[in-house]
């Protein structure tokens, strides 16, 4: 009988990992591990962080915001007669004394009763006792606010604290609407007309001869 024996191969086996290589990888990958703990925050839920996170919302920022914009503009505040006098005699030095600088014209504070007259698009004329003829006075009731007035009246509230312009604007508009919310909705502003009216706002001053005011304090009597 004859018996094959099975040639066995001569080729040289394929070298495993070696222990001390083991050993290394490990430890790499330990450092890894622990780099990637060390540049992680961990951002609890509900938390300021949290929050900062999520998209930006107008509306959550405005509410958060008004009431201080609101008790700034009602400390400022200056009657509306001496406000006029101080405006018509010396523009820019009424605008350092009494209001908060701003790019395209300081923001004024200004309180006021007066006579509201017919309005056009939710912008009512007043007759202010003080007040020369030749200053319009206006307020704007909505239902649309316009203008970033309140937004700018405190002078913190700064462009790079956005992330991009349409945040910055909708900041504005985000301030507006809670301020329609807090002062405006309880009110029947769609006939005030001839009715004596105490507003405390604020606005612009381009011209010192046209005010327009967004309020944030209406009372109707």
């Amino acid at each position: 009988m004859t018996q094959s024996i099975a040639p066995t191969s001569s080729a040289p086996k394929a070298p495993g990992p070696s222990r001390r290589g083991l050993l290394i990888g490990a430890a790499v990958a330990v450092l890894l591990v622990g780099a990637i703990a060390l540049d992680t925050t961990v951002v609890p839920i509900g938390s300021e962080g949290d929050l900062r996170a999520q998209a930006f919302s107008p509306d959550a920022y405005g509410q958060a915001e008004f009431p201080r914009i609101q008790a700034l503009v009602k400390e400022r505040a200056v009657d509306a007669a001496t406000l006029a006098s101080a405006v018509l005699a010396d523009k820019d030095a009424a605008a350092e004394q009494y209001g908060t600088p701003s790019s395209t014209g300081a923001i004024m504070f200004v309180t006021l009763t007066g006579v509201a007259g017919e309005p056009r698009s939710g912008v009512y004329p007043l007759t202010v006792e003080g007040v020369p003829a030749d200053i319009t006075v206006r307020v704007q009731t909505g239902p649309a606010i316009n203008g970033t007035d309140l937004r700018d009246a405190p002078g913190d509230i700064a462009f790079g604290s956005f992330k991009n312009q349409i945040e910055y604007q909708d900041a504005g508009s985000g301030i507006n609407r809670a301020m329609k919310a807090a002062v405006l909705d309880g009110i029947d502003t769609a006939s005030l007309t001839g009715k004596t009216v105490t507003v405390t706002g604020a606005f612009r001053l381009i011209n010192p001869r046209n005010w327009m005011i967004t309020p944030v304090e209406v009372a109707v009597q």
